[in-house]
């Protein structure tokens, strides 16, 4: 039997409005920024050219992620249908969810992380740890790579996903995940093989 490789495209979704960067908006559906999405264009028509042609799309529930593959799309990439997976959401911040930033110190049983307001391993109540994420997306990245063996997979998701997804290819901690910077529509590359993930590059912007 020949061996299979997946490839996948990973998208941070674009800039959200001012408002909602000043909270922990998490899984909160807010609106990205107007004026970042037009003028932006020349780097949606880079993504547009870079992206392969017949790739399977995905978004997540939230409509930023949505609205970011449509301008993709509209800047010069075929239609196509964009397909939802919830699994590759970002993290659920619970309790916090639409705290200011300056709020969280006094809640927090951990010390924050250098680049995040959480360390990898704190729980919110009633929401998620990085770890928990790095569970659910990797088992959403296994579950689409046995779904399309030697497809490439475009993927809109958030900068806590895509970090999740790397973590799981590389199998590090939600710690360490924290490290890398994955900027707003920056694009990320994974290769799922018969042997293993090897991650192609990480927040880099096509031009």
């Amino acid at each position: 039997m020949s061996a299979t490789h997946t490839n996948f495209w990973l998208i941070r979704h674009a800039l959200v409005e001012q408002n909602a960067r000043a909270t922990l908006y998490g899984v909160l559906d807010v609106e990205i920024c107007p004026h970042t999405l037009e003028s932006q264009r020349p780097n949606y028509a880079a993504l547009a050219r870079t992206l392969p042609a017949n790739a399977i799309w995905y978004v997540t529930p939230l409509s930023r992620t949505r609205r970011t593959a449509e301008a993709i799309l509209h800047a010069g990439y075929a239609p196509t249908e964009l397909h939802v997976e919830p699994d590759l959401i970002e993290q659920h911040l619970g309790a916090f969810q639409g705290l200011p930033h300056a709020d969280l110190p006094d809640q927090l049983t951990q010390p924050a992380h250098p680049f995040w307001p959480l360390s990898g391993t704190e729980r919110p109540p009633g929401g998620e740890s990085m770890q928990d994420v790095i569970t659910r997306v990797g088992a959403a990245m296994e579950r689409l790579a046995l779904r399309h063996p030697d497809r490439d997979i475009v993927i809109v998701s958030h900068g806590g996903a895509i970090r999740a997804a790397i973590a799981h290819a590389l199998a590090i901690a939600a710690d360490n995940a924290l490290h890398l910077s994955v900027e707003n529509i920056s694009l990320s590359r994974l290769q799922r093989q018969d042997a293993g993930w090897r991650v192609i590059s990480v927040n880099t912007h096509p031009t």
